[in-house]
């Protein structure tokens, strides 16, 4: 063979391993065929189980399922203000088979504190599912009957009045800042992990008050807690009786949306599969009695609108961390 010979099958021989490994996908497996899902899915939820949005988003893994036609699987990991489920989505292969919930406190965390994670660059966007609004409690059995009976108490008592919120940097704790902060006033922040501690304690006394989504519903139809007010834009159906920040002469109003999104990169075509099966379980009328419950209702957005929802909060969230002084200093 001549060396011209030789060249040319050395030609050959690299384009065709050329088009072999083009034909492979990185890490040079074969093209798998298989369709999405065909596996469990698992759905990570950054609070205990047991709360309201854990309850609530068990219900909806489990319709979703049915139209994936694999289970979907929910993962508590509570702590840190419902932030923790965002190093998993950063660590997370973009297959598909791990999301998690975004709620509203990751897109404060990276202005107040360093995190290693961002809630823009690192996730996928998937749905927007519902949101949540708060309100202000106290026992049943308290002699605080309003919001300006705890703004008393604090004026009279420095350092006496304690609050419990579900964590630090979470929406009810950045509420409670402006609020207390406009009047020159201070109080005990006492922050719980979970909705269903947080409740208990502050029915039994352990804390003067507190501050939680409406996932405190059944607890104050029940008697337990009494709601002294709302973050919402208007008074609650549900709760005719009790004024809206706004009426009590705040302009706050404190809405927390919260979605679905899964790992970055995360191709359309899977992202697609997951849009239509959690979309068509939000609208199961067992999910929307479900959300009834705590006076929540369906707050449907899709991908792209859901992505701009989230770099609209992004922003917004930075801008409320630089009016109350509470951005992170250094690097």
């Amino acid at each position: 063979m001549s060396p011209h010979d030789r060249l040319d099958r050395r030609r050959w021989l690299q384009q065709a391993a050329a088009l072999t490994l083009g034909a492979l996908p990185l890490g040079g497996a074969m093209a798998s065929t298989e369709p999405f899902p065909s596996r469990a899915v698992t759905l990570w939820v950054p609070w205990p189980a047991g709360g309201a949005t854990d309850v609530s988003l068990r219900l909806l893994a489990e319709l979703a399922s049915v139209t994936l036609g694999q289970p979907v699987l929910t993962e508590n990991r509570g702590g840190a203000g419902g932030t923790l489920a965002m190093p998993v989505l950063q660590q997370a292969r973009p297959d598909g088979y791990t999301i998690a919930q975004m709620p509203q406190p990751v897109f404060r965390a990276p202005h107040t504190q360093k995190v290693l994670w961002d809630p823009i660059r690192d996730v996928t966007p998937i749905i927007q599912v519902s949101s949540v609004t708060f309100g202000v409690l106290v026992a049943a059995g308290s002699s605080v009957r309003s919001l300006e009976d705890l703004f008393a108490f604090a004026r009279a008592h420095p350092g006496e009045l304690t609050i419990a919120t579900n964590g630090i940097g979470t929406t009810p704790h950045m509420v409670l800042e402006d609020l207390f902060t406009a009047r020159g006033l201070r109080y005990v922040h006492v922050p719980y992990k979970g909705t269903a501690e947080q409740l208990n304690a502050i029915a039994s006394g352990q804390v003067m008050a507190g501050v939680n989504s409406t996932g405190f519903g059944p607890a104050v139809d029940a008697g337990t807690l009494r709601l002294l007010a709302s973050f919402a834009g208007e008074r609650s159906k549900r709760w005719p009786q009790v004024p809206v920040l706004r009426e009590l002469g705040f302009d706050i109003v404190a809405k927390s949306p919260y979605g679905l999104a899964g790992p970055r990169g995360l191709p359309k075509a899977v992202v697609t599969v997951l849009h239509d099966a959690f979309k068509k379980a939000m609208f199961d009328p067992r999910f929307g009695a479900e959300l009834a419950k705590y006076d929540q209702e369906v707050d449907y957005l899709g991908p792209d609108a859901y992505a701009q929802a989230c770099r609209e909060i992004f922003a917004q969230e930075r801008a409320m961390v630089d009016k109350l002084g509470l951005g992170r200093t250094g690097s």
